[in-house]
């Protein structure tokens, strides 16, 4: 990429977040809003395909698609070499998502 100054501006930033994120517990606590907000989008997701009722095949078919393209990611060859932020919180989200989806299980279940 060429030098210009938006491109020194963005790398700026994002030297400065990663060394932000450097503190266990500011990584702790953004993971755990990544947990959070995928038990949320889990939650809202089986809601809204509930009410739907139509497309219940297609969207539980693209989920689990997600769900496999994210752990093929987190638990490549490559990345256990390095842990990158970005994809530790990527899998906590889907960890979340997984969870509220059991949760969503049970509840229908009882």
């Amino acid at each position: 990429m060429q030098n210009t100054r938006l491109n020194n501006l963005f790398d700026t930033i994002a030297r400065r977040l990663g060394q932000w994120f450097i503190n266990p517990w500011r990584r702790f606590s953004l993971l755990l809003i990544s947990f959070l907000f995928g038990f949320f989008l889990g939650t809202a997701v089986s809601t809204i395909a509930g009410q739907k009722g139509q497309v219940d095949i297609v969207v539980a078919g693209f989920l689990v698609l997600l769900t496999e393209v994210t752990s093929r990611i987190f638990y490549s060859r490559s990345f256990l070499a390095r842990r990158s932020l970005w994809v530790e919180s990527l899998n906590w989200l889907k960890v979340g998502f997984i969870y509220s989806l059991f949760v969503e299980a049970f509840k229908l279940g009882s």
